[in-house]
């Protein structure tokens, strides 16, 4: 099997990492941030935060055109520090939290998909990652 293309995106939230943490991983923040741009949503997300456990958000265009469900299984969870999982597609995605005199810097490395070009896949992650950082700054 080919070396996969790995994708990396990241961003700083002016948020301690507590929180960061806590609206990462909490369902009803989720559908919240969980959208590239204002034409999509995130309508429901479940969320097991624990090895082994599993996640599931559904994502759709709010014009109902398409939609999907983004889902996989914990592979690590280490506390305000790590999250790997592997998605229901077998690619890997590892996301790290470093926290630095209350910023916490987010840093996501993901397998890209082969049906979409891989600087497509890294806005899509990026545009997710960046309206994250406007949602928890502003929940703050």
């Amino acid at each position: 099997m080919a070396q996969a293309t790995r994708i990396t995106v990241g961003a700083t939230a002016n948020v301690p990492v507590a929180k960061v943490w806590k609206a990462w991983n909490t369902p009803d923040d989720i559908i919240q941030w969980n959208t590239p741009d204002a034409g999509w949503h995130t309508p429901s997300s479940e969320n097991n935060l624990t090895v082994g456990g599993k996640f599931k958000h559904r994502m759709e265009a709010k014009d109902g055109s398409f939609g999907f469900d983004f889902e996989g299984i914990y592979d690590e969870v280490e506390l305000h520090q790590e999250i790997a999982y592997t998605l229901s597609d077998e690619r890997k995605v590892v996301t790290v939290f470093a926290e630095q005199d209350g910023k916490t810097t987010i840093t996501t490395t993901f397998d890209a998909e082969t049906e979409n070009d891989p600087e497509f896949q890294k806005q899509g992650w990026q545009a997710i990652l960046n309206n994250f950082v406007k949602y928890v700054e502003s929940a703050n």
